[in-house]
């Protein structure tokens, strides 16, 4: 008998099939409120099965489906809203309470009710999860349609808006992907996804999504493995244990994770971390920010050799691939070029910096729909080198053609005229006793331009000390790059996607300053 795929969200399981019908309902439903090719749907939601339907049923009807971080303030997400231009938008109850009056007037906006699950995870009040009167609900609005019939336009996916070191963030709006560029992409899913195993039965993969599909590494993961056919598991909300009882219930295969859950994991007591059966997964990618060197080992000592990562941005997806043998011949590597991409490491005057030296990393994938930013071509301009695209961030290549990041090219410190990399801080940093995580960043100096700065989360019961944090690590770093301003604090401001919001702890250093960008 054949096995059909589903998805899973909390205790709710689905099959896809089903999924595709809503989708094509709501096809149908976009295309009656003015929707067509090109145009935008948004979407202000938590991790449930509408994210997928409009996903999906969106790019059934050739438009754009624009994924706000709910995180956002009001003033943020009504931003983007008016930024993308979007036709309709579709919020949880609960996130509509929160932010009123963040549209437009002729924006047509749907309530979905927000499921137990969710108001689980986050505490959300009985009260605030149901529809408001007055407002279009989502079932009720995807019920009075018929699904839409094939053909179906080409899907352009979403549209990231991707946040950048200052100013507004800005939409990634990609080109429809032609037949080829299509299949290039697919295959390059299939092998940084381990998935080249798996061709002619996917209903084998279970793929564990734990992040927020509103990040581009969870929409894309989630929208191409069920077009291949795979099972997906996406979490109403990251929970260490939880997400070890989900893999060993579900028997997932595959997890999409960042380096924030391996920390989270690797945190809970050892007798709770072996109390779960991981035999069943097969290979774990993890993307999103850079992995201290000493998490990533001791997890691969934990789960074995799946463990994998894989690099890239937004604009061009993957470009570079790192399984655990050649990680750990070469720690710390982001690995080496996948096939189709080229990157390299260019110095300001866009030279080709030979191995070991230090620069801004450009990319460009072949076969890869071409983008440009929503309203702003000119930034894509400016990003460009030819067909090279930069990523913004900084690293070199070893001898051996493996890929290292240094930190984002915004985030570089110029201390008295010597480039200084947060990344190499960081890293030492987290091999200290006691330190749970940590940021690095530059303050104005009024003799050196810029000095060092560390915010540093300490651990359950570890005591603050500067001087000890300078003196550890001042045996492995230079004394110019030791941090001359440290601060001991309970929490970083982190997304879920793992990366700290630099700019909510730096921005206060430089308010009515100049600086450099």
């Amino acid at each position: 008998m054949e096995q059909k795929p589903w998805v899973k969200i909390g205790e709710e399981r689905r099959l896809t099939a089903d999924i595709r019908v809503r989708a094509a309902r709501a096809a149908r439903g976009f295309e009656q409120a003015g929707v067509g090719p090109g145009d935008v749907v948004a979407t202000l939601l938590r991790n449930d099965f509408p994210v997928l339907e409009i996903m999906i049923g969106a790019g059934m009807a050739g438009a754009y489906v624009v994924p706000v971080n709910w995180h956002n303030t009001a003033d943020e997400a009504r931003y983007v809203l008016e930024n993308c231009g979007a036709k309709v938008l579709v919020i949880h109850a609960d996130l509509l309470r929160r932010l009123p009056d963040i549209t437009r007037p002729g924006v047509q906006v749907i309530v979905a009710r927000t499921p137990p699950a969710l108001c689980a995870a986050y505490r959300v009040p009985a009260g605030e999860a149901g529809v408001p009167a007055g407002m279009t609900e989502w079932e009720a609005w995807l019920d009075s349609w018929e699904p839409k019939p094939p053909p179906y336009a080409i899907a352009p996916g979403t549209m990231i808006y991707t946040s950048g070191t200052t100013g507004r963030p800005k939409g990634v709006r990609r080109n429809p992907p032609t037949p080829e560029e299509f299949e290039a992409n697919t295959e390059v899913l299939r092998l940084v996804g381990g998935l080249h195993p798996y061709v002619g039965r996917m209903h084998e993969v279970v793929m564990l999504i734990p992040g927020p599909a509103y990040h581009s590494g969870p929409s894309v993961w989630m929208t191409g493995l069920l077009a291949l056919g795979a099972n997906i598991c996406l979490e109403p909300r990251f929970d260490a244990r939880g997400t070890l009882a989900q893999i060993e219930r579900e028997r997932v295969t595959h997890v999409l994770a960042v380096p924030t859950m391996y920390v989270r994991w690797l945190e809970l007591d050892e007798s709770v971390r072996n109390g779960y059966d991981l035999a069943s997964v097969a290979h774990v990618m993890h993307i999103g920010a850079p992995c201290p060197p000493h998490i990533k080992r001791a997890m691969i000592d934990w789960w074995g050799p799946v463990i994998t990562e894989f690099y890239g941005s937004t604009e061009i997806g993957a470009a570079t691939y790192c399984d655990a043998r050649d990680w750990l011949a070469h720690p710390g590597t982001v690995g080496r070029v996948i096939a189709g991409a080229v990157v390299v490491v260019m110095d300001p005057e866009g030279n080709v910096l030979p191995p070991g030296e230090v620069g801004e990393i450009m990319c460009f994938r072949e076969n890869f729909a071409d983008f440009t930013y929503h309203g702003d071509d000119e930034k894509r301009r400016r990003t460009a080198r030819g067909k090279l695209i930069a990523t913004g961030d900084m690293g070199y290549f070893d001898a051996d053609g493996f890929l290292y990041l240094s930190g984002r090219a915004g985030d570089m410190i110029i201390f008295g005229g010597t480039n200084i990399y947060p990344a190499e801080i960081e890293a030492e940093l987290m091999k200290l006793p006691g330190v749970a995580d940590c940021a690095v960043f530059g303050i104005p100096d009024p003799t050196y331009g810029e000095q060092v700065c560390a915010f540093i989360q300490l651990q359950p019961g570890a005591v603050p000390d500067a001087e000890r944090v300078r003196r550890e690590l001042g045996a492995h770093l230079a004394g110019y790059k030791l941090p001359r301003h440290i601060e001991f604090v309970a929490s970083l401001p982190r997304e879920e996607s793992g990366k700290i919001f630099k700019r909510k702890l730096r921005d206060p250093f430089w308010e009515g300053r100049d600086r450099k960008i």
